[in-house]
């Protein structure tokens, strides 16, 4: 077993993606798990060095294909691909075959505030993969758990032309991250697996409002941008599940320590605003 092998989940994804180019930016073995390996983001990891495989949570054999001779795995699922009940059962899935295939450390990437029973369908769902990781004993794991993506800013559903749209009050605060950052904290958990063995680590880079945001997006754009609050409604009529994560967030909200953990862990939040300038770039 390579010592600095890692498989890399969700790799050619948003977080699976962050970890595995900063695994390789500093030089780690990195096996990437993809649906489609012959899909360009696939490629591209392969030029920088990766071992692209092809897997399917849903295909147990493909897994153990990919589990074989790696000493670390970084797992991350996706409920919105998925559904709540497949991405348990993928995740949960995923980390038995680690451990029956002799995975010495495995990170699990959750949600923020997954343990402090918000009730809602998607982050109950992570706590219980979370529970099964605990329970399998791997000689070390790690969970990070970020929040709102900044990415998600960007998306359709949320920007639309010159409005940012959210179900959530205009004075109403919410933590955010870059998915860059959530690539720096899954490299520092193989990085120092030794001494983060056991943690579970909330991280967030920023807390703004969606009024704050649209003049973010503004400034960073050249272009008026208004926040334009969504009614719940309109949310719950399209997926309850987020309906009940945006009425969670307005009412209690994530609790990550941004600059506890700047301070802890030595890397550096990315600020909403800088976050911006370079997605204008």
């Amino acid at each position: 077993m390579a010592t600095n092998r890692v498989l890399v989940t969700g790799a050619t994804g948003k977080q699976g993606g962050a970890v595995a180019h900063e695994l390789l930016n500093q030089g780690w073995s990195v096996r990437a798990l993809t649906r489609k390996p012959e899909g360009e983001p696939a490629r591209a990891l392969a030029r920088l060095g990766a071992e692209v495989v092809a897997g399917d949570f849903d295909d147990g054999a493909s897994l153990e294909r990919a589990l074989k001779d790696v000493w670390g795995v970084f797992a991350v699922q996706n409920t919105w691909d998925a559904g709540v009940e497949r991405e348990e059962e993928h995740g949960k899935r995923l980390a038995r075959l680690a451990r029956e295939q002799g995975v010495q450390h495995f990170v699990y990437s959750s949600v923020a505030s997954a343990h402090r029973k918000t009730g809602i369908p998607h982050f109950e769902n992570k706590f219980r993969v979370e529970e099964t990781v605990r329970s399998l004993a791997f000689p070390s794991h790690v969970v990070i758990r970020p929040v709102f993506f900044m990415e998600n800013l960007l998306s359709p559903w949320t920007l639309q032309g010159d409005k940012l749209m959210m179900a959530l009050s205009p004075t109403r605060v919410l933590q955010m991250i870059a998915v860059e950052d959530i690539g720096r904290y899954g490299a520092l958990a193989f990085e120092r697996a030794e001494q983060l063995a056991g943690r579970e680590i909330d991280i967030a880079g920023d807390a703004v409002t969606m009024t704050r945001a649209a003049q973010v997006l503004s400034e960073s754009r050249r272009r008026k941008i208004e926040f334009q609050q969504t009614p719940i409604e309109a949310v719950r009529a399209q997926s309850p599940d987020a309906a009940m994560m945006l009425e969670w967030l307005e009412r209690v909200g994530y609790n990550a320590d941004i600059e506890g953990n700047a301070r802890e862990y030595g890397i550096p939040p990315t600020r909403l605003p800088d976050w911006a300038r370079r997605q204008a770039t």
